[in-house]
């Protein structure tokens, strides 16, 4: 990754995703396909001036999707869910 800003795209806001970062210490953003957890705790920390202390990754693949006779598929996509240290606070909404 040549940027710190090309590692993170946007922020994942579910409800599920709500719940998760409800206190504050836990944040889920949508990331970069190549990008690894070394270079998403680098972005994070560099962007928002937090301390991360654990970075979970996950892959999300493609769902099958229909409109009247169309059929596609939605994109695939990497998140990741970002644990703070004690003490750090981000809130994004």
């Amino acid at each position: 990754m040549d940027s710190y800003k090309n590692v993170i795209e946007a922020p994942i806001i579910t409800e599920k995703s709500a719940n998760i970062s409800a206190d504050g210490t836990k944040l889920v953003l949508k990331v970069a396909k190549n990008a690894n957890k070394v270079q998403i705790r680098q972005a994070v920390e560099k962007i928002f001036n937090v301390k991360v202390t654990n970075v979970n990754t996950i892959n999300v693949r493609p769902k099958s999707k229909r409109v009247g006779r169309y059929e596609g598929k939605t994109k695939a996509y990497k998140k990741a869910i970002i644990t703070l240290a004690e003490g750090s606070k981000l809130d994004l909404s």
